[in-house]
C-alpha cells in the first residue's frame, strides 16, 4: 500500500471515531524517524483506546500491522508505529503539553486528505 493511501487511512480512521484537532505533518527530509506524523486527539482514555483500536483494525485490513504501539495502557499520549508513518493519539492535556506541531515546527502540515 502507498504511504498516502495508509495516511488515507489512519485519518479516515480517527475521523471515524471522532477524534479532534487531526494534523498530517510531512517530516520528509527533516528526519529518519518517520516521514509522516499523524496527530490528533481523543477526549478521554477510553476514546483514545477506541481510536487506537479502530485505526488498528482498518489499517490490519489493507494487511499492515504496526510495529509498535506504545502507552495503551496509560492512554494519555499512544503512539502507534507504522514505519513511515507514526500517529500521536493524546488526550487534550498532554497535546498542550508536548506539542509536537511547534516541535515539528519545520513540517509541512498537509492537513487532511479527501478520498
Amino acid at each position: 500500500m502507498e504511504i498516502l493511501q495508509l495516511t488515507q487511512t489512519i485519518t479516515k480512521a480517527i475521523d471515524d471515531k471522532k477524534g479532534e484537532d487531526i494534523k498530517i505533518l510531512d517530516l520528509q527530509g527533516l528526519t529518519e524517524i518517520a516521514d509522516y506524523f499523524i496527530i490528533a486527539t481523543g477526549n478521554t482514555q477510553s476514546h483514545l483506546k477506541s481510536i487506537c483500536d479502530f485505526i488498528e483494525e482498518k489499517v490490519k485490513e489493507k494487511g499492515i500491522t504496526p510495529i509498535r504501539i506504545q502507552g495503551y495502557d496509560e492512554a494519555v499520549w499512544i503512539v502507534i508505529d507504522y514505519g513511515d508513518i507514526v500517529v500521536h493519539l493524546f488526550n487534550p492535556e498532554a497535546r498542550e503539553y508536548y506539542q509536537l506541531e511547534k516541535f515539528w515546527r519545520n513540517a509541512k502540515n498537509i492537513g487532511i486528505m479527501s478520498s
